[in-house]
């Protein structure tokens, strides 16, 4: 076993989109006194030894019986302290990821966590919890959603213990409801091996998959797209904040695109990948084009900041961002909602985050963070 290894399991992951958009996921391996960490806003597609972050995890032990405060902020504040005094020499210019903690909890050498819009069809749906017992009973410890950072590695900590206490053995993998998969083998064989039975076993299962083929609009539709492009690039600008504006149309878009009831299963964010990205509410244009600049107003004067994404009724989606790289992962990541929400169909579908958790994220400085280092803007 090496950091090698690592890398290249990593990469390839993180260059496969049925597992990992954007910045999501991290990937870690360890000895008895080191853990190699994915830092913070790595891209694990193309990673190197440079990515990982070298953790003492003598001191990362301590930080379970050390005190912290109450205060979410101020606890996640203390916690990052700590697991940055926990990095070895020399690895000062890098941030551990957020999930560092759970990483070195789990027992095998090599962990892969990934947020796989099939997975989490499981993880995001309402018979999510009843449906992963069915399918794979105690090979699997569920995780209620549960906000990211110390508290949730602390609930997953405590919630292995319970599991294998009452059966005996360590659960094959987590599944993190709202969230994605954490799997952890001695071997990159026992990863691929234990990816390819969830999700096989998950893929059975589905009723209906996202239809993603090409739409072409007409000259008409063409036209309104062109202008509401220009009119959110000019409406961003106006704030004086750099604009690119990224417009998306296919099928599957058009289908959401059709009304606002058509568009409800994405209306809310599903996980924490999609309002880091893509923002956690959506501006959706019943009217024509010609509606477009008082929405975008009113949407700025009611959530305080301008949004990530845009969806015009008959048109399709438009990525909002500060480059062209942001505008593209608005739309990536919406897709990605769409193929969230197709496959809890099959699971008696969605379950949104809750107002809390979506409050969290959007005030928590580590996802500002990622987000910042991943889009670079």
């Amino acid at each position: 076993m090496s950091i090698q290894e690592l890398i290249s399991v990593s990469r390839r992951y993180g260059a496969d989109p049925a597992y990992v958009v954007a910045g999501g996921g991290n990937t870690s391996w360890k000895t008895a006194d080191e853990l190699y960490i994915k830092g913070s806003g790595a891209a694990l597609e193309t990673i190197t030894e440079d990515g990982f972050v070298k953790m003492d995890r003598r001191r990362l032990a301590a930080i379970w019986t050390s005190a912290y405060p109450g205060d979410p902020d101020e606890r996640e504040s203390a916690v990052l302290a700590d697991m940055m005094a926990a990095r070895y020499p020399g690895e000062e210019n890098k941030r551990p990821s957020v999930e560092t903690l759970l990483h070195d909890l789990l027992p095998a050498a090599f962990v892969v966590h990934t947020h796989p819009s099939l997975v989490n069809g499981i993880t995001c749906s309402a018979r999510g919890e009843a449906a992963a017992k069915e399918l794979f009973g105690a090979e699997c410890l569920w995780i209620p959603s549960t906000n990211p950072g110390y508290i949730l590695s602390r609930t997953v900590k405590d919630a292995w213990a319970a599991h294998v206490a009452s059966t005996g053995k360590a659960p094959g993998f987590i599944l993190l409801q709202n969230h994605g998969i954490f799997v952890n083998a001695d071997s990159i064989a026992g990863v691929d091996s234990m990816y390819r039975r969830v999700t096989e076993s998950i893929r059975a299962k589905i009723t209906r998959w996202a239809d993603f083929s090409p739409l072409a609009l007409d000259a008409a539709a063409g036209a309104a797209a062109t202008e509401a492009t220009k009119m959110l690039s000019d409406l961003v600008s106006a704030g004086g904040r750099a604009a690119s504006v990224h417009f998306a149309v296919d099928v599957e878009l058009a289908r959401l695109c059709a009304s606002r009831d058509a568009f409800a299963p994405v209306a809310s964010p599903f996980s924490p990948d999609h309002i880091v990205y893509a923002g956690s509410d959506f501006l959706f244009v019943a009217g024509p084009v010609t509606e477009l600049g008082k929405a975008y107003k009113e949407f700025v004067e009611r959530h305080g900041r301008q949004p990530k994404l845009a969806a015009i009724k008959g048109l399709g989606v438009f990525g909002i961002g500060g480059n062209d790289r942001s505008a593209q992962l608005a739309v990536d990541l919406f897709r990605d909602a769409a193929k969230v929400a197709a496959c809890t169909e099959a699971f008696g579908g969605p379950r949104y985050m809750t107002a809390d958790q979506v409050d969290f994220i959007n005030n928590w400085e580590v996802e500002r963070y990622r987000s910042k280092i991943s889009t670079g803007t």
